[in-house]
């Protein structure tokens, strides 16, 4: 357990898109955490590290952070990567944050669960879309009644990209864990079973649309959850005109929103959580709530990112629980192995 009242002390794994733009800003302002050390083997990012963080140490490699005793080490590499890095800092004594996806597979997640367990070290995983305002919104409107009885979820990430940018993500195989199915589908399986718990059949469609694509970039994702809510998920970069970002329909009302919460622009435009209205939606942006006729906006809540590291701290500190269960992670896992395995062979998968 770490000090209770000293800082802790942080490592970062990784000053790519999620380590420059999402956990170091994160890491840097919440109290009582001190982002000790970056990873990067790149000379432009290093650069970039110690010009936005001065005074923190950057090194070249992850076998770099073990003899420094951290008391946190954050996993923001490449996906395949994640479990070996995991695994190998949570040896080294120190508590472990992974990036979605947790791993590659759902037995190799299981596997680093389990080590963490025997060591009797905090693992958690980043799925920091379960603070994007609109979810906590819906979150909000379902705990308060305002829907009835849920029975329809339809969630969507869509983009119109038609030329590839270029990385893993877009060409990484099914061992890199590519693809929009692994990328954005962690998030829209994850926020599902959030809300509606397990699911006990999947049914999945994943094509490669673009030219020179070699992972898939148009997916869709259809669950039904033991409670009887069937949840319809899209996650596409080849969407010309986008879909609404949440709609929920229910037995009393229904929810609909569009657009993107505003944290991860806000953080890519080098605004934190410590700036005045961070992750707060205008009310042009505010989503709809009611049935037809009597439908009127609903005020978003405010994003709230910083929760998840806020939580992480207090984990560590022996103070509560973990913000994500890896446990959850591992179950998203299994939900995107049967939805890869419906694509496969075009049929519906029981859990």
């Amino acid at each position: 357990m770490a000090n209770t009242s000293a800082a802790l002390r942080v490592g970062l794994i990784g000053f790519g898109t999620a380590g420059r733009f999402f956990h170091a800003p994160l890491l840097a302002t919440t109290p009582g955490v001190e982002l000790t050390a970056v990873v990067t083997s790149n000379p432009e990012r290093a650069g970039q590290a110690v010009s936005a963080y001065p005074g923190v140490t950057v090194v070249g490699a992850p076998e770099q952070l073990w003899p420094l005793g951290l008391d946190l080490i954050v996993v923001a590499s490449p996906n395949k990567s994640h479990v070996s890095l995991a695994e190998a800092a949570l040896e080294a004594g120190s508590a472990v944050v992974v990036d979605k996806p947790l791993a590659v597979s759902s037995a190799e997640g299981r596997g680093l669960v389990e080590t963490a367990e025997r060591l009797g070290l905090p693992l958690s995983v980043f799925q920091n879309r379960r603070w994007d305002g609109d979810f906590r919104t819906i979150a909000h409107v379902m705990r308060a009644g305002r829907l009835g009885e849920v029975r329809r979820f339809e969630s969507r990430f869509e983009r119109w990209r038609p030329q590839l940018k270029g990385g893993w993500r877009e060409q990484g195989d099914r061992a890199e864990a590519g693809g929009l199915l692994y990328d954005l589908g962690s998030h829209l399986v994850d926020q599902a079973l959030t809300l509606f718990g397990p699911a006990v059949h999947v049914y999945a469609e994943a094509d490669v649309r673009r030219e020179n694509a070699q992972a898939d970039d148009d997916t869709f994702v259809a669950l039904t959850h033991a409670n009887g809510v069937r949840s319809h998920l899209w996650a596409s970069a080849t969407a010309g005109l986008l879909g609404p970002r949440f709609r929920v329909l229910g037995s009393k009302a229904a929810y609909v929103s569009y657009g993107l919460d505003g944290q991860e622009d806000e953080l890519r435009a080098g605004r934190t959580p410590a700036d005045t209205g961070f992750g707060e939606t205008a009310p042009d942006g505010y989503g709809t709530l009611g049935a037809v006729g009597e439908e009127s906006p609903y005020p978003t809540l405010p994003g709230r990112y910083t929760d998840y590291y806020a939580q992480m701290a207090e984990a560590v500190r022996g103070q509560g629980p973990v913000p994500v269960d890896p446990a959850d992670a591992v179950r998203t896992l299994e939900v995107i192995e049967a939805a890869r395995r419906s694509a496969d062979e075009g049929r519906v998968i029981e859990l």
